[in-house]
């Protein structure tokens, strides 16, 4: 989920034990925090308001937070009066929150009168399907003027605060695909009703899974984050890792897949704790580009991290029928992959140019750090719990929010003051805007080739092009549906959120990629192809030219753009891996596996990670010559692949290169100590 600015604020004061201990001077301020996330997060470009306007502003958002919670919890509505009115009050706070363009926030107290009649006509345009839904319902398609006029004003309102929340690529996306539609010989008639009047458009899918559970997980992130969870993940971190060679490093990768756990904002996290680790870890000996690499490619596995994930995952559970807790579970091993991969990466960087970690003595003890403040994690706990208990995420994510605000008074440090409260909420609110924009206009996507019949042309003409004679000869051609659909999910992500690229190439690709995986003899569950697409639409962040993530971490470190998204992409390089490994080989995802093979692959897999990592970093415990670099990387592979015979030559890989690396480290020591002698 995202966080305003406000709540990175709050995430940076909490990471006390590095500002603590003499490393504070090597951090970022507020104020050069907040410009960068205004930057690199269009999200956090928000309006700043003071006295009465600030007064009322919050009050409409914390209307708005009544109406979720009690639409969740107590209302019955009908779907599309149910989704609309969430639209209509989220488009008429988006207007008054954020300005036509990046850069308009200095002037406090401001809101001109253009943004004031288009927040009105939003909002009044999905409040007119809302009062009259039934009516339009028995109308069809014979729509009144009133009801097309209406329509369009919607979607032109809609469509430019997505705009100023989201990006200009979303939008060229959607307006391709309207294009086609009216090109392909559709009316205005047919393209309003079905876009704007069905929920098989903006209304659609997507729109309802935010409106559902999306936007509880959000409140719930907002809460976390103000329990200061944040600080303790970053305080934990540092006391497993901040000693070890090159720490910072480490206690970043540690941290992030912690704040993983409840946050799924590349940007917002980089941001948030590379502003502390980043220039720790310049300062420890790693270069720049290195640095922000590390912190973004960390940053950006927090979107594929258990139990909360990104919110494209609620979105597969919907599109799949699979229960989010099944996809969740499926999640952990390739989470915890990447995770040990990039950790790695990072280990023998360190050894590679002997860094030394932190003093131990400015490093908070684990044991009192867990006991002081452990029951932060028990809405975490409840949260899992309770949908493992057969709870929806929504009911689950409402008493995880009433636990978050209760155990904060454990502690009067993590305790919620009334105005502490009402920040959570309100920026709860304020953070629903961007993925319900992203949803919404992903629902165009969606409403189009579902009227057209697009995606089955897309399928067709795709999967005719990876069933040609020569790729099923040679059995490549899943092969090659999986690389043309890894390839347009990244081009896609260089401007378009995650939520938006999932959906869409759920919708086009992965029915190819299941298609072709048929016809060359291998079934591909529905599980695995969804979370393939998945999986490089949240890469994007991080993969050049367009790194979103990369870059924020850069304009931190002050380093090289490309140069660090190069180095996050090294650094996650198990990202663009595994998710090939689990189409073929789907006991990855622990699907038609036993315990005992769950065992295997676990046991077999961080093996794999040491070889995979140690081959491309080109160290283990000495430099690794070349031709021992690629043994070792075939082995990791090999070992990351499930299967007995694969793991045993991956194992004899992975074991003759570590032979080596013990005799050749060991006859330098003995060298090292007869010059001495």
């Amino acid at each position: 989920m995202t966080q305003s600015h406000h709540e990175k604020e709050n995430h940076v004061s909490g990471k006390d034990t590095l500002n603590k201990h003499a490393l504070s001077e090597h951090a970022l301020s507020e104020q050069e925090i907040e410009a960068l996330v205004t930057q690199f997060d269009r999200e956090s470009n928000v309006r700043r308001f003071s006295g009465i306007p600030a007064y009322f502003v919050k009050g409409f958002l914390l209307l708005f937070t009544a109406y979720v919670f009690w639409v969740t919890l107590i209302g019955n509505l009908p779907e599309q009066v149910r989704r609309t009115s969430f639209l209509g009050l989220l488009v008429f706070s988006g207007y008054l929150l954020y300005p036509i363009r990046q850069g308009m926030t200095r002037r406090e107290n401001h809101i001109p009168w253009y943004d004031f009649v288009l927040a009105v006509l939003g909002a009044m345009a999905f409040f007119y399907y809302s009062v009259n839904f039934q009516v339009i319902i028995v109308r069809a398609v014979r729509l009144t003027p009133l009801d097309i006029v209406m329509g369009i004003i919607g979607i032109l309102v809609l469509a430019e605060l997505c705009r100023r929340v989201v990006g200009v690529p979303i939008l060229v996306v959607a307006g391709g695909f309207i294009f086609y539609a009216f090109a392909a010989g559709f009316s205005l008639r047919r393209v309003i009703h079905h876009l704007f009047y069905t929920t098989d458009g903006i209304i659609g899918t997507p729109i309802g899974v935010c409106s559902t559970f999306i936007v509880l997980f959000i409140f719930l992130a907002s809460f976390l984050e103000k329990s200061g969870i944040a600080g303790f993940f970053i305080d934990l971190a540092n006391s497993v890792a901040g000693f070890a060679s090159g720490g910072p490093a480490k206690v970043a990768v540690i941290a992030s897949a912690l704040e993983g756990m409840y946050s799924g904002s590349s940007v917002a996290n980089t941001v948030g704790s590379g502003s502390v680790t980043i220039p720790v870890m310049k300062k420890t000996g790693y270069k720049p580009e290195f640095a922000a690499a590390v912190e973004a490619a960390a940053s950006t596995g927090g979107q594929i991290m258990p139990p909360i994930m990104g919110a494209a995952a609620f979105l597969m559970a919907e599109l799949t029928g699979i229960s989010y807790p099944t996809i969740a579970v499926a999640a952990i091993l390739p989470a915890a992959l990447y995770f040990t991969g990039i950790f790695l990466m990072v280990h023998f960087e360190a050894k590679k140019l002997g860094l030394r970690g932190l003093p131990r003595e400015s490093i908070p003890r684990f044991g009192k750090l867990l006991f002081g403040k452990g029951y932060l994690f028990l809405p975490v706990i409840i949260l899992v719990v309770l949908m493992s208990l057969g709870f929806t995420p929504a009911y689950a994510a409402c008493f995880a929010i009433l636990s978050a605000f209760l155990v904060s008074f454990f502690r009067k440090d993590t305790r919620f003051s009334p105005s502490g409260l009402v920040d959570a909420l309100v920026n709860g609110s304020q953070n629903t805007i961007g993925v319900a924009m992203a949803c919404a206009i992903a629902g165009v996507v969606v409403g189009i080739v579902s009227l057209t019949g697009l995606g089955q042309i897309l399928i067709g003409r795709l999967t005719a092009i990876v069933n040609i004679p020569f790729l099923v000869m040679t059995g490549t051609n899943l092969f090659a549906a999986l690389f043309i659909t890894m390839i347009a999910c990244l081009i896609l992500g260089m401007g378009v959120p995650t939520t938006a690229n999932y959906v869409i190439m759920a919708t086009i690709t992965a029915p190819m990629v299941i298609r072709a995986g048929s016809a060359a003899g291998i079934e591909v569950p529905l599980m695995a192809a969804h979370m393939f697409v998945f999986y490089f639409g949240i890469v994007a962040d991080i993969t050049p030219p367009v790194a979103l993530a990369a870059y924020a971490g850069a304009a931190i470190a002050k380093s090289n753009p490309i140069k660090t998204g190069v180095n996050a992409t090294r650094l996650a390089i198990t990202a663009f891996v595994i998710p090939y490994i689990f189409v073929f080989n789907p006991a990855m995802l622990f699907i038609n596996t036993t315990p005992l093979g769950v065992v295997q692959i676990v046991l077999s897999s961080c093996v794999g990670m040491f070889g995979l990592a140690s081959g491309i970093a080109g160290y283990m415990f000495r430099k690794v010559a070349l031709p021992w670099r690629f043994a070792a990387i075939a082995g990791g592979l090999l070992l990351i692949n499930p299967g007995l015979v694969s793991d045993l030559i991956g194992f004899g890989l992975v074991a003759a290169v570590t032979a080596v690396q013990v005799i050749l480290s060991r006859r330098d020591e003995l060298s090292a100590d007869s010059r001495a002698n």
